[in-house]
């Protein structure tokens, strides 16, 4: 152990994406002391958040999500004058074309649940889509839904954001710092070995992030969260895009756009993704998702291909997060958002506050969304997933 490491920690987290680094803040913001966050990567440059494509949205088919969206995006409205960092919150509106009537009947019913939560998501006929959309080629939309207050926000901000401040109010952050295995003693939580030694700990939060599912079997625990790779394009400045272009999402297809800089970000899903924890660019699909991208905003075909990267969906059975506590006493988890952790980051990171301070969280109640629903069959899908 080098002397600039505690030997004990309080609270121990794992990760240092935005789950661990908003938990982190949100734990020392509340008068939590001894909190170390322990990140294996220099530079957080493995997180998933840093390779996500930064959407935020309150358009989701299950009322959990929407709570968790209607309580987090509002942290990011008001995240500059709490934490200090601008997040960069644009709020451009996120559209989804539909051409699979499957996915119009899902989306009708998902549109009345929204509306009765009180998010004033838009139902957009063909022809509304085309004229809100003129960049777009989509002759083969059947309808399409938006939320003006959907859009994008910075990951890097953010992380960095929770991260300078829950350092600022006592928190020690470890980089460099690999977690080899987590010791058990009388049935409860007792230590984490380290590359850089013991550190013991009778409350330790797994925020793995995708590597959740690993961390869970040194504790003896079967976590269902599953890496899967997603890799997206940034384009050259396209002069003819609009500043306001919005969030575009070809459901049926999982393929998006929405503006970076002066040009364009781009991805689509590979239906056919083995899991696993590659994060290198598979360039056969990115061709492929390119000539797709083409076919849906021609304007593509002007631009040059500027930068391009893969990052790890952490994917459950039902595409919900896991909150909460485990049957290893003092062992918590808060992981597995299957494509929209950045977005309910802020929320998530109070809410493990409030359980591990008070014991349940509050803010919104995310009880059914414990580690124990896959066994006892309580899963509900969330289809709003890209």
């Amino acid at each position: 152990m080098s002397p600039d490491t505690p030997s004990a920690a309080d609270y121990l987290i794992i990760g240092g994406g935005v789950m661990g680094a908003s938990t982190a803040y949100h734990l020392a913001a509340a008068g939590a002391e001894n909190i170390v966050l322990l990140e294996r990567s220099a530079h957080f440059e493995d997180s998933a958040t840093n390779r996500c494509a930064g959407g935020v949205r309150y358009q989701f088919s299950t009322e959990i999500n929407i709570r968790l969206s209607q309580a987090s995006l509002p942290m990011l409205e008001r995240f500059e004058q709490e934490i200090g960092v601008d997040p960069q919150y644009q709020q451009c509106g996120y559209y989804f074309v539909l051409t699979d009537p499957a996915d119009v009947a899902a989306f009708r019913r998902t549109l009345d649940l929204q509306r009765r939560l009180g998010v004033a998501t838009e139902w957009l006929s063909p022809d509304e889509l085309t004229r809100r959309l003129p960049l777009m080629n989509i002759p083969d939309a059947l309808a399409g839904t938006v939320h003006e207050k959907d859009g994008l926000a910075d990951p890097h901000s953010v992380l960095s954001g929770y991260l300078a401040r829950a350092r600022e109010l006592g928190a020690t952050i470890l980089t460099e710092t690999e977690v080899s295995d987590i010791v058990e003693q009388d049935g409860r939580v007792a230590a984490v070995e380290t590359t850089r030694g013991r550190l013991e700990s009778r409350c330790v939060v797994n925020a793995a992030g995708p590597w959740a599912g690993q961390v869970g079997r040194m504790a003896g625990l079967d976590i269902p969260i599953e890496p899967v790779r997603r890799q997206m394009v940034t384009t050259t400045p396209l002069p003819q895009l609009p500043a306001d272009f919005p969030f575009v999402i070809d459901f049926t297809r999982s393929l998006y756009f929405h503006r970076e800089g002066e040009g364009i970000l781009t991805g689509m899903s590979n239906p056919d993704q083995a899991p696993g924890f590659d994060q290198t660019v598979d360039k056969a699909w990115e061709i492929q998702a390119m000539e797709a991208a083409m076919l849906r905003l021609p304007l593509l075909a002007e631009a040059g291909r500027l930068s391009g990267w893969a990052g790890l969906y952490e994917v459950t059975p039902d595409a919900h997060p896991i909150f909460g506590a485990t049957p290893l006493e003092g062992f918590y988890l808060v992981a597995g958002f299957s494509g929209h952790g950045f977005m309910h980051g802020p929320i998530a990171g109070k809410l493990m506050a409030e359980i591990l301070l008070e014991g349940e969280a509050h803010s919104v109640d995310v009880s059914q969304l414990d580690l124990a629903r896959f066994a006892e069959g309580r899963m509900v899908r969330e289809h709003n997933v890209i």
